[in-house]
């Protein structure tokens, strides 16, 4: 019998030649555009990736991995200082200081959990909505958001049925 020739997996074949580049504590794939591959950064959006790649000069298209050290570093303090056109921005009038600001990576995600768990110390229709795993921004709940996915309401089984 002859061995059969496989053919590699194209998806590994592909994300094994890029290597992994790390930007602001997230690993990037480097085969990656510029512009694509800062998206996956949390807090950076296709605007906030756009901007930065027109702001400093850089071509969508490069490779992740054709960035140098000081590249990088570049970007770093650039998504860090955050300074962007306002409606771009993801913290407007921040509650604390009222400032206009913009988050990235872990500083988004801390934010996020101490807003929630604000609203759930005050007790708001928010918080309370949070505290139960219901929807916060008015969606119906008759269909969606159910509890037991395996038994339907007012579903009888045959066995039930037959016996009435």
């Amino acid at each position: 019998m002859e061995a059969k020739s496989e053919k590699p997996n194209m998806r590994t074949e592909k994300e094994s030649s890029g290597r992994l580049i790390r930007i602001l504590q997230t690993d990037i794939p480097g085969n990656k555009n510029l512009y694509t591959g800062l998206t996956k950064i949390k807090g950076v959006s296709w605007a906030i990736s756009n901007a930065t790649c027109i702001l400093l000069g850089y071509d969508k298209n490069k490779k992740i991995q054709e960035l140098t050290k000081e590249d990088i570093a570049k970007i770093e303090d650039f998504l860090k200082k955050g300074e962007f056109p306002e409606f771009l921005l993801n913290r407007k009038k921040d509650f604390n200081t009222g400032d206009d600001k913009h988050l990235i990576g872990a500083d988004l995600e801390l934010t996020k959990e101490f807003d929630i768990k604000r609203l759930k110390k005050i007790r708001s229709y928010r918080g309370l909505r949070h505290a139960t795993n219901l929807p916060v921004r008015g969606q119906s709940t008759r269909s969606n958001f159910r509890r037991n996915r395996k038994r339907g309401v007012g579903v009888k089984k045959k066995g039930q049925a037959a016996n009435k």
